[in-house]
């Protein structure tokens, strides 16, 4: 698999109020343009009263394609702001909108620059920037009497246990970085004096949290 990339956990917004302007930041987790365009109309018909629908989005692990627009800002205060937040935080596949409501006091260039630039980094914050990296999902199972200790082992490993099942024995689910698996599944065999079996399920990217 590829490198891991950084993206958006979900779709979210947050908003402030900057002399009496209020701006209100949105952020969605977006695989095409056609999506990421879809997002924007979305926010543009809920704010269709709105005074600046603004945006900007990346797409592809890359940024193979980058679009920023100020509609109706002047030039390079409102788009382009946004787009260095994006790429400071090394964030893709992500779409940023943000809306204004002008409130009667201009804000000048340098005003409008730093409400777009704020705007656009409480939307990645309340959308969540997460790190997309090649995992692997293994199916493992251990007889009861080792299950106390397997579970106080993972809790100090880089893991996710997304389910478990108790029959005759416990089978559960782990989903680890695959740069991680080896040493976790080393760790496992090692607490469990070999009585551990597991089966890799599945290779996908999956959300971790930022760093």
């Amino acid at each position: 698999m590829s490198a891991p990339y950084k993206t958006l956990r979900c779709s979210s917004s947050d908003e402030f109020i900057v002399n009496k302007s209020r701006f209100i930041g949105y952020a969605a987790p977006v695989q095409t343009e056609e999506e990421a365009l879809a997002f924007l109309q979305s926010i543009r018909t809920k704010h269709k009263d709105a005074t600046h629908n603004c945006y900007a989005y990346v797409i592809g692990q890359n940024a193979g394609i980058m679009r920023y627009s100020d509609d109706g800002e002047p030039g390079g205060t409102a788009g382009l702001p946004m787009m260095e937040v994006i790429k400071a935080q090394g964030v893709v596949n992500c779409c940023v909108v943000v809306t204004r409501y002008f409130g009667g006091v201009l804000l000048g260039a340098g005003g409008l620059v730093r409400a777009y630039t704020q705007g656009c980094v409480v939307g990645l914050k309340a959308a969540q920037v997460v790190v997309m990296e090649p995992s692997q999902r293994y199916i493992c199972e251990v007889a009861y009497p080792l299950w106390d200790k397997v579970q106080h082992a993972i809790k100090t490993m880089p893991v996710q246990m997304v389910g478990s099942e108790f029959a005759t024995a416990v089978t559960f689910t782990l989903l680890v970085r695959e740069k991680d698996a080896e040493q976790v599944l080393a760790d496992l065999t090692r607490v469990t004096d070999g009585r551990f079996d597991y089966l890799l399920e599945d290779e996908s990217y999956e959300a971790w949290d930022s760093e």
